[in-house]
């Protein structure tokens, strides 16, 4: 993708449109919308027509849509939403808020900075409870298209396109007269999820998402390449329905029958997967992730975002070393800013120069962030790397075997560490210290082809840069930031609904090794992913499954170490009948998303190597939440 293409698109799209109206001369000063408006927001509910009967009560179901928007203008405003499960059940940042309403049921409180900050810039920002969830009507699918339509269909009510009512039942019809019909959503876990699904119908009038921490895929949230990662869909929208609705049963029983605990994919999983479906999207986006997600994987971005650049959809790109956490709460001042010209022009049309700016930018360290024209993943070259029983390197093994067995009482921790040693459950095939830096950006994945002691057999593989680094500390319970005591505001706060929120600041940790990248698969499901299949002890069989996206480099002096091994205990559940694995390594390899490709590699595998770590740090305690996506 060349950045003159992509770029060159929103203007053109605006004037071909007229869907963006630019904003009025006294809203923009310096490329930014200002504070002009400063009367109190009209704050109100409407309750949208979804076209659907999720709670099969005969009625159509509605969902409360909490509006905040400029009082005192004829100028119609553009929308900034936020659909989300959990203003009722989790709340929303690193503060968990709640929607509170006053005395009348009038919306009051609005979770996070976006009314105070962009309503008096001459923005109207909704939040949307998604069906089954807070005063909305209907069943929680996770994913699905209950969740989907029940968001798009606010957008579409925003068109004349659905019915909306000043009440849950009955009521008076409303419309909104007041808006430009221009849309951008925003979320973060499963919030920034239903911006990909709603992105995903191509529906009118959305013009750009930011979508942060998101699942495109709900089958690789729950399972992977035919293992099961131990939870189920049917917990969560218990969880965000506080309990579950006695109405949703049918639903439940639907989440509970259609996603078999074997790891196959079925047609509820191709339901909830809107990868396939990145054709149909029109709006740019601006996404954002953590490399040490460990809840929503990387997978997740990172399969979504080759999907968009193959239709070279206008997007711009975050990426940093925190866990599952809000740039609010990671980089908030630029995060705020560059937040603020990207709606100003995707929603009114402000030529501020943003998509002239670097559309990608890493933290490679600490608070240290590299910005490139675009993101370098989109050009790396896929790269084969190959286990040998002397390491791991560029050119095939003439042959040899490794072994391990299965022991489900282990992860990949306890793998990775001390890799000089033997462990009966890895095999681990290490370079010599790198003589310049290789990076890896994108999707890789690893084929193996596995002998199999069992009936059942389940791999998992990681790669591992060994060698001293300073890192986020993405492994404890902040996941890379440490909340304090001090506050900043950002926007006007009103009675009800404050607009300061406590500072963060980076945590680091000190490591000899960190896994970079990592996936699992079921060996049964060699064949189809749809269909698990017994194996026959002693034959080999041949798979491909993925790792995880990543954007590392791996210092000169460092060793990069590819790991296979049998149930990742942090992860994956065992098989039935844990046994020995063989491996063929003169049929076995990694492809990776080197950039610079082969050359790259060559270059680093050149010369001697000076720097080899010696020392390797006790496991550390990874925590993982199995029951649903952390808001």
């Amino acid at each position: 993708m060349g950045r003159s293409r992509w770029w060159a698109l929103p203007c053109a799209a605006l004037v071909l449109a007229g869907a963006a109206p630019v904003a009025a001369a006294d809203q923009v000063r310096d490329g930014r919308s200002q504070p002009v408006f400063g009367a109190e927001p009209v704050r109100e509910t409407v309750w949208v027509e979804t076209g659907l009967d999720g709670d099969r009560d005969g009625v159509i179901d509605r969902v409360a849509t909490d509006i905040a928007r400029p009082a005192g203008t004829d100028h119609p405003v553009p929308v900034i939403m936020d659909a989300s499960p959990y203003y009722s059940c989790c709340g929303r940042g690193n503060e968990s808020e709640l929607k509170t309403y006053d005395d009348q049921g009038r919306p009051l409180g609005f979770p996070l900075f976006y009314d105070n900050y962009f309503v008096p810039r001459g923005y109207a920002t909704m939040l949307v409870d998604l069906a089954g969830t807070n005063r909305s009507e209907g069943c929680v699918d996770v994913g699905g298209p209950s969740d989907i339509t029940s968001a798009k269909a606010v957008i579409d009510w925003l068109h004349g396109h659905a019915s909306g009512f000043d009440a849950p039942t009955g009521g008076n019809a409303v419309y909104a007269s007041w808006s430009t019909g221009d849309v951008g959503m925003i979320g973060k876990s499963y919030d920034g999820t239903i911006a990909n699904g709603v992105a995903a119908t191509g529906v009118e009038g959305l013009r750009t998402i930011v979508p942060i921490g998101a699942i495109s895929s709900w089958y690789d949230y729950y399972r992977s390449d035919g293992v099961s990662f131990g939870f189920d869909p049917v917990g969560l929208a218990q969880h965000v329905e506080d309990g579950g609705r006695p109405d949703c049963g049918p639903v439940k029983q639907d989440l509970t029958d259609d996603a078999p605990a074997n790891g196959d994919v079925t047609p509820l999983w191709t339901d909830r997967d809107y990868v396939p479906n990145a054709d149909r999207v029109t709006a740019s986006v601006f996404a954002v992730h953590g490399l040490g997600d460990l809840n929503v994987k990387t997978i997740q971005f990172g399969q979504w975002w080759d999907a968009l650049a193959a239709r070279d959809v206008p997007r711009k790109l975050w990426l940093s070393q925190t866990g599952h956490v809000d740039p609010f709460d990671f980089r908030r001042a630029e995060w705020v800013d560059t937040l603020h010209r990207w709606f100003d022009h995707w929603l009114l049309g402000v030529d501020n120069g943003i998509t002239e700016e670097p559309a990608a930018s890493i933290e490679r360290a600490p608070d240290t962030w590299a910005d490139e024209p675009d993101w370098s993943g989109e050009q790396a070259e896929p790269t084969a790397l190959h286990p040998r029983e002397d390491g791991l390197g560029p050119q095939p093994a003439p042959g040899g075997t490794a072994s391990f067995t299965d022991d489900p009482s282990l992860d990949e921790y306890d793998w990775a560490a001390q890799p000089d040693q033997p462990s009966p459950a890895r095999a681990l095939f290490s370079t010599a210290p790198l003589s310049r830096d290789l990076r890896l950006a994108g999707t890789g994945s690893v084929t193996v082809t596995a002998v199999p002691s069992t009936p059942t057999a389940h791999l998992s593989a990681m790669l591992v840069d060994y060698g001293p680094a300073t890192i986020r500390d993405y492994l404890e319970q902040g996941e890379g930031i440490r909340t304090l005591q001090t506050e900043s505001c950002w926007g006007e706060s009103r009675p009800g609904d404050d607009a300061c929120y406590k500072d963060t600041e980076a945590t680091t940790a000190d490591v000899d090794f960190e896994i970079i990248a990592r996936g699992w698969a079921d060996l049964g499901n060699h064949e189809s992913l749809t269909a698990e299949k017994p194996l026959e002890p002693g034959k080999p069989y041949t798979m491909t499954f993925r790792l995880a996206t990543t954007d590392h480099v791996v210092p000169a002096g460092h060793q990069l170490a590819l790991i296979i091994g049998g149930t990742d205990s942090a992860f994956i559940v065992s098989p039935r009948q844990p046994g020995q694995i063989g491996l063929d390594l003169a049929q076995t390899s990694a492809t990776l998303p080197v950039v610079g490709g082969l050359p790259a590699v060559a270059a680093a595998w050149a010369g001697k190597p000076t720097v080899r770590p010696d020392r390797f740090p006790p496991r550390p305690d990874v925590r993982l939440n199995r029951d649903l996506p952390r808001s």
